[in-house]
């Protein structure tokens, strides 16, 4: 029997749907990043079952149409070529299983479409860091360019290897987060909105304050006269890693080089963990596993 609630929802297009999904995230505290990602996975769903013919109302959505989307290429093949890896198809299985849970949930649908909807089986990706020779080509093609963009990303490329925030804190940063006079920052923009304190080192202080050039309110890091976006950013600093010949790098390289030089120099996970921001030192212990300097030595390599 269709529940009554179910029942005002008769004929809603997964569109609609997709629409009230991405109002209970926000309000969910998600951010703009994890919104966005679903919204893609979502839509790709649906532009799947109006290229194959099928109707995209709520009530008939069901675990084979589901399987049958996850077997197609619209889900197995990347945009670049190829068959997507195993980690990228889980995400898109993560939100699909998010979004039909919750139209069930919700009494959009009637049952749970993505009940039956497994995770492929894989190990999570190694962090994969910048080589010393590496981070110092990127620093010498930066250091060789000149401009004011040009100034702009070499700060925000020194930040990231010194301090080892993810990208997104240091484009939120406010001039008003940077504590010069004890070598702080306050990072209020952070994955789980877990406020918290970061050090510099004295050098990427200095290089900081010569950066900010005495101003004291405002973005640390602009395009013109707004805030630099995550997308532009992304994309400098993917010219900056091919003019290097630094390739399958992102912005997130430069976070693993700085973990794996602090584990490196300290043995310590747990003082790599507090250097990371880590909620618990399970996200920390793959940099034990990937310390090759002492394995080299170990092996006499």
């Amino acid at each position: 029997m269709v529940s009554a609630v179910a029942w005002l929802h008769v004929g809603m297009q997964l569109q609609d749907a997709l629409g009230h999904f991405q109002v209970q995230l926000a309000a969910d505290g998600r951010s703009e990043h994890t919104r966005k990602q679903y919204e893609r996975h979502v839509v790709a769903l649906i532009d799947w079952l109006n290229a194959t013919g099928r109707t995209t109302d709520v009530g008939n959505i069901t675990p084979t149409i589901v399987a049958e989307f996850f077997a197609s290429n619209a889900a197995r093949a990347s945009a670049r070529g190829g068959m997507k890896k195993a980690t990228t198809a889980n995400a898109q299985r993560t939100s699909l299983r998010c979004f039909l849970r919750w139209m069930h949930e919700s009494g959009l649908a009637t049952t749970n479409a993505a009940r039956l909807l497994k995770r492929a089986r894989c190990a999570a990706p190694p962090p994969r860091a910048l080589h010393d020779d590496e981070q110092q080509r990127l620093l010498a093609v930066l250091a060789a360019a000149t401009g004011t963009e040009v100034e702009r990303d070499r700060m925000l490329v020194e930040l990231l290897l010194g301090t080892g925030i993810r990208i997104g804190s240091a484009l939120g940063l406010d001039i008003a987060d940077i504590d010069f006079d004890h070598g702080e920052i306050n990072l209020r923009s952070t994955k789980n909105n877990r406020p918290t304190t970061v050090l510099m080192p004295t050098g990427i202080a200095e290089k900081l304050k010569t950066f900010v050039a005495g101003s004291t309110t405002g973005p640390v890091f602009l395009a013109g006269d707004r805030r630099i976006s995550m997308r532009h950013a992304q994309r400098r600093l993917g010219r900056w890693l091919a003019a290097a010949e630094i390739r399958g790098r992102s912005a997130h390289a430069l976070r693993h080089s700085f973990a794996t030089r602090v584990y490196s120099s300290t043995g310590d996970l747990q003082l790599t963990q507090i250097a990371l921001g880590h909620a618990t030192i399970a996200s920390t212990v793959i940099y034990a596993r990937l310390d090759r300097a002492r394995l080299r030595e170990a092996v006499g390599a």
